[in-house]
């Protein structure tokens, strides 16, 4: 799950920086380097962050979750300068595969914000976005949502100068993000205002959505949302260590009881979304899924699309207003996206969300 560019900029002024170490949040700099960060709320740091000030990368241990992590934070340069404004926070969930420390993260249209801080925390390669229900298998502790949620956030408000309330964060996502971005909204709908799913993998009663589930857990078949740094498909192999497919959500085949798991789906969670403000992304896939399926990205999006669909007539249902775009083929939504389970519509979403997330923040003000 990947794209585009990261951005420097400009080195702030030394005036402006003596005015900023009065305030709360990190230190501001004269130079380009990332702000000195405080542990707490089970996250402490290794090493140094590494990036600029405004785009950076740092790394975290948490019991909640085996191994190191990586959390980029994008700040937008008026930060420094504009030192007694607080900012609403953007939590945005990567894909299958990734990691935040991949610099196309950091898509152009978060580096060109300057009315929102931006906060990528690593969802694991095949993480899942919750509390796995097994914590006994070769992954070890695998607890993302206790991680994000009881942890990234505090420590991110506890660091910045941010609206540390609901009317000031928002959380979104891109195919295994997308899931986790509702998830989490239905989950915790105190925490965020907005939620927007990208491609997202959001509806667990389809078939292929579980097929991708299973694929990353076993390292066998199919991976949905599995993207390559250029956005191109990947095979369903090199997520970690393979773990039983029941380890994230419980039974997800036809063989078992898949209650459990279902019950975690987001189309099923729609009226737990009342109090939040949705946005749905997807493209066609261009073409029919059984002609296409050996086109990972084609595939995908035909699917998330079908799960998109699912998620709108849920929210009609629950008589929620949501924003939804489906650009099909993509040849109207820029030069970068042919309607598939892509990078560059992932960032032609995030320019097209962006003023309204920004319009949102300004709103609840």
């Amino acid at each position: 799950m990947r794209p585009l560019l990261t951005r420097t900029r400009a080195v702030v002024s030394a005036a402006a920086a003596v005015l900023a170490v009065a305030f709360t949040g990190p230190a501001a700099h004269a130079d380009p380097a990332p702000p000195a960060l405080t542990d707490g709320y089970g996250l402490t740091q290794v090493g140094t962050a590494q990036g600029t000030a405004t785009n950076f990368v740092l790394t975290v241990t948490t019991p909640a979750v085996a191994g190191q992590h990586h959390i980029r934070v994008i700040v937008p340069s008026s930060y420094y300068t504009e030192t007694s404004t607080r900012y609403p926070v953007f939590y945005f969930l990567h894909g299958v595969g990734d990691d935040p420390s991949n610099p196309h993260l950091a898509y152009p249209a978060m580096l060109a914000s300057q009315k929102v801080i931006t906060v990528v925390p690593d969802g694991g390669l095949r993480g899942w976005y919750t509390d796995w229900v097994r914590q006994d298998t070769a992954a070890g502790a695998q607890n993302w949502e206790t991680f994000h949620l009881n942890q990234v956030i505090p420590f991110i408000d506890a660091n910045f100068r941010t609206v540390a309330a609901k009317s000031g964060r928002a959380v979104g996502g891109l195919s295994m993000g997308g899931f986790g971005a509702l998830h989490y909204a239905e989950d915790r709908p105190e925490l965020f205002s907005q939620a927007v799913s990208l491609s997202g993998a959001i509806d667990f009663n389809l078939y292929w959505v579980r097929t991708a589930i299973r694929g990353t857990l076993s390292n066998v078949g199919f991976a949905m949302s599995g993207t390559s740094g250029s956005g191109e498909g990947t095979g369903g192999s090199g997520f970690g260590p393979a773990v039983p497919t029941d380890s994230a959500f419980g039974p997800l085949n036809e063989a078992g009881d898949m209650s459990a798991a279902l019950a975690h789906g987001p189309v099923v969670n729609a009226g737990k979304l009342a109090s939040v403000g949705v946005s749905l992304y997807t493209g066609s896939g261009n073409g029919n899924p059984i002609n296409v399926v050996l086109d990972e990205p084609a595939f995908a999006e035909s699917v998330t699309e079908v799960a998109q669909q699912n998620m709108k007539a849920a929210l009609d249902k629950a008589g929620h207003p949501y924003y939804a775009v489906d650009y099909g083929n993509g040849k109207t939504w820029g030069p970068n996206c042919r309607g598939k389970h892509t990078a560059g519509c992932w960032g032609q979403d995030l320019v097209d969300y962006f003023p309204r997330l920004e319009q949102a923040f300004a709103a609840a003000g």
